[in-house]
Formats: structure tokens, sequence, C-alpha cells
């Protein structure tokens, strides 16, 4: 059995982890609540695009724009969204499994399927295991913005109409609540119709300046959009894992600090009869 002395030192051990632990928790809701407001005021706006870009795709013809034109499925992209920083629960490796099983079940035609990965958990799971990566990413997720990702969604969408990929899916993590993400895998190229009823007349559009025009301004726009609401979702998700975490970590060291309370006064009363049958022994040799 341990000593006393061991104890009292394993729980002052337990209490500092207990105040780290619930100091980030602290950290972890108050930036949550940020990224909760920042992610409901981005997703009408990305629903909304992509409910005019589905309609829109429906009056025109494929061929007018490189998004827009389905080829072979020969290689596909998977721009997975991780965080670059631990202590978030199973939130990443929810994230590694799902795409483990898109490299795994290619489907039919697939000759290839590359990564292109955003924060530096899933990085290093992936580099480990020598798989094709296109592109990565590292600490951009915790400073999000619209220019940043921008950036992304260009090289995506260049690299896309020079052949480099015929599809590209996405997988993050699709923000719920605190307790709740739920892993989502959205196809995002080539852009897709959305499905009318056959009863439905279709009215066209006028385009001014030109039908062109409209179409290179928007849809690459379209995979910027989708491409920051994603990552919007990672970020309040990565939180709400963190968060949850943190607080079950807490709750944990809470009922370990009892344990070890509990063991401590045993020690210290094991210690005290001992002392007490000593003394009762002296004396009686005494007699």
């Amino acid at each position: 059995m341990p000593s006393l002395k061991d104890i009292r030192k394993r729980i002052a051990s337990v209490k500092n982890t207990q105040q780290i632990t619930k100091a980030m928790k602290m950290v972890a809701a108050a930036k949550l609540r940020r990224a909760q407001e920042s992610i409901v005021n981005a997703r009408p706006y990305a629903d909304k695009m992509w409910e005019v870009i589905g309609d829109l795709s429906t009056r025109v013809e494929l061929d007018r724009h490189p998004l827009l034109i389905r080829r072979e499925i020969k290689t596909r992209e998977v721009l997975m969204i991780t965080s670059d920083r631990g202590l978030c629960g199973g939130y990443n490796q929810n994230i590694i499994r799902e795409v483990n099983r898109l490299l795994k079940e290619k489907g039919e035609g697939v000759e290839k399927v590359q990564l292109n990965i955003v924060g530096r958990k899933g990085l290093e799971y992936f580099k480990r295991r020598d798989y094709p990566i296109r592109r990565e990413y590292r600490n951009i997720l915790a400073d999000a913005n619209y220019k940043t990702v921008s950036e992304v969604g260009k090289d995506i969408v260049a690299a896309y109409e020079t052949g480099e990929f015929d599809e590209l899916v996405m997988v993050y993590n699709h923000f719920r609540s605190a307790i709740s993400q739920n892993v989502t895998v959205q196809r995002l190229l080539p852009i897709e119709p959305i499905s009318v009823p056959e009863e439905k007349i279709l009215v066209d559009y006028i385009y001014e300046p030109s039908e062109e025009a409209i179409l290179n301004q928007l849809l690459p726009r379209y995979v910027e959009v989708q491409i920051y609401r994603a990552m919007l979702e990672a970020l309040a998700s990565e939180y709400g894992a963190r968060m949850t975490a943190m607080e079950s970590a807490t709750n944990n060291a809470t009922e370990m600090i009892d344990r070890l309370t509990l063991d401590m006064n045993r020690a210290r009363q094991a210690a005290i009869t001992k002392e007490l049958m000593e003394i009762v022994g002296g004396a009686e040799a005494l007699k």
C-alpha cells in the first residue's frame, strides 16, 4: 500500500490537473459561444447560395463552365478538416475513421484518392501512413476568416479546372450542439443541379452582363463559401468537443481525489493504530 506521503503527493498532483482541465473547459466554452454565433450567421447565406447555384445549374448547359462538367471519376480528392490541437475527445478520430473508409472504398472506376488536409492532427496521422497528400494547411482553422479560406477555395478550383482531380469530397464535423457533432461527407465538385419535379416549368433568367460572366463569378465563390461554412462548422465542433472532454476530465479528477482522500484517511488511521499498539505493547512489556 502506498505511504501517506505518496498519497498526499498524488492528491496534490490530481488537484493541479483538475485546475488545468477546468480552465480549459472555461476557455473552450467562451470560444464556443463566438464560434457558434459565426456559424449561425453563415449558414443562411451558404444555404441560399447552394439553392441559387443548384437552381442555376439546371438552366444552363453543363459545358458552359468547367465546375459544372461531369468527367469520368478517375482521381478523387478528399478535403478533410481536422484540428491543430488535441484534447477534444474523439473529434479527430471520427474524421480520420471516415476518411480511411473513403480511401479503402474507392468506388467503381476510381483509380486514385488523394488528400487535401486542413489541421495538424489529420496531417500527422496520414503522413505516417504514406498516403498521397496534394495540399496541407496548418494553423488556419482557429483564425479562419473568409480571406484565408478563399485561398483554399481558389487552389481547389484551379486544380479541378486543370484536371488534377475529377471529384472533390469534403469531410468535416457538422456542429449541432456542444455535446453533438456529426461527421459529414459532402460532394462539392462537380457542382450538382438540384432535383426539379418533372411537372415544374423552368423559367430561364436574363443574364447581365452575360451568362459566362455570371458563372465565372458565382461558381468559384460558391465553392469558397461552402468551404468557409465547413471550417466554421468544424471550429465550433472542435470547441464543443473540447469543452465536453475537459468537463469529463474535471469530473474524473474529482472522483479520483475522493478515492485518494479515502485511501489517505485509511493509511493515516492505520498508522495511528500501529503507533497505539506499539505504545500499549511497550507499556505491557514494562510491567
